[in-house]
């Protein structure tokens, strides 16, 4: 049966979030199983790194939600589909999905679809948008939280469509911190102008308001009123994505609270363990609720203690008190109390903390299982 698996992936671009990582990580090991494993994409950063003796790239302009690119895209599948002898088609976004659905149902293949986040709606024509994502033979959650979602708000298209939870994971191997070495991490804070004087405090992610940088700001302008001024270093770093008017505003706030000394931002780092390793505290504070939230799960990989908002996904990939802590969302003064709670701790605690938070991400969020499990359903489905 493996040998006869062949899976065509439809992704808008190939970056580094979580539903595009994820799409990477299968694709490479389906090969591994003697599968055929294609994607189809616009671009992105992460196709330099696809072995392409394994997996078959082709470009489409996939990310577009023009209706006549959109029938284009559909039409381009069905080619696709026909002349790769295509299985299955697994579709990770809305505007895709709806060309692989038409392309499945002339083609007469499999269509799954993975549900990687809340999407918004206002309307019956947003919603009826969104539907897309649970009109497929097999529907994906990536996270208990999601499943939710979708069986509150969209059991009217599901109807007998197969949905289940399967946990998206992270290669536990790269984000290993056993494998950075104490001169890389002193280059690193070298780069960002720190001393190792005082503990860090990282919060990585894109820079948009839901994902709770001024709440941040906020919460350490309250730590230094308990522990004194320049108590700490704070590191906020992630990519504004055009979003210039946000990011003078963030950074006016911090200039606010004269923490322009201990906070720095910083748009890019392209080794995220790394980063991860020269912290002592890693901060997820999206004021509403993250699909998953990929900052906890790598945060407790390499042995750190993470702080999040008590919403979405962090509550099933964090063991509060245990692997990690969870504060009330969207409160400055409860984030700043844990933050104060944590940069107390004990050595003996954060190690504990550490240990745990991998034993964790080993067991449940494991890239090999999602790919595992995904391949496994694949399977199913044909059969």
């Amino acid at each position: 049966m493996s040998s006869k698996l062949k899976v065509l992936q439809i992704i808008p671009n190939l970056g580094y979030g979580g539903a595009e990582t994820g799409c990477y990580d299968l694709a490479h090991y389906l090969p591994e199983n003697d599968c055929f494993s294609c994607i189809v994409t616009s671009g992105g950063e992460l196709l330099k790194f696809v072995d392409k003796k394994k997996v078959k790239i082709i470009r489409l302009p996939v990310h577009t939600k023009n209706p006549f690119l959109m029938i284009f895209n559909s039409i381009a599948l069905v080619f696709i589909i026909l002349f790769n002898n295509i299985s299955i088609v697994h579709a990770r976004s809305r505007a895709p999905a709806w060309s692989c659905f038409f392309a499945t149902i002339i083609t007469r293949r499999k269509f799954v679809t993975t549900f990687h986040g809340t999407y918004s709606f206002t309307n019956f024509i947003k919603k009826f948008y969104n539907s897309i994502m649970v009109r497929s033979n097999l529907v994906i959650a990536g996270s208990n939280f999601i499943f939710s979602h979708i069986k509150n708000n969209y059991s009217d298209y599901l109807h007998l469509k197969k949905l289940l939870v399967i946990f998206r994971g992270i290669n536990v191997d790269y984000f290993d911190p056993s494998t950075t070495l104490e001169v890389e991490e002193d280059n690193l804070l070298l780069s960002w102008g720190l001393p190792r004087d005082k503990k860090l405090i990282l919060m990585p992610g894109r820079l948009t308001t839901w994902k709770g940088q001024e709440l941040f700001i906020e919460a350490l302008n309250l730590v230094n009123r308990e522990l004194g001024h320049l108590s700490f270093y704070a590191i906020i770093l992630g990519n504004d994505q055009g979003r210039d008017i946000y990011t003078k505003k963030i950074k006016r706030l911090a200039e606010q609270y004269r923490l322009t000394s201990q906070l720095k931002f910083i748009k890019h780092c392209k080794d995220m363990p790394l980063a991860y390793k020269v912290s002592d505290l890693v901060v997820s504070a999206s004021t509403t609720p993250e699909s998953f939230g990929r900052v906890a799960i790598e945060a407790q990989s390499m042995e750190k203690p993470i702080i999040a908002s008590n919403i979405g996904g962090s509550n099933e990939t964090i063991v509060n008190n245990v692997t990690g802590f969870l504060f009330q969302s969207g409160n400055a003064e409860a984030l700043s109390k844990k933050i104060v709670e944590v940069l107390q701790l004990d050595e003996s605690r954060l190690k504990s903390i550490g240990i745990e938070g991998r034993k964790n991400i080993i067991k449940k969020f494991n890239v090999e299982k999602m790919c595992f499990s995904t391949y496994s359903e694949y399977k199913k489905l044909l059969n």
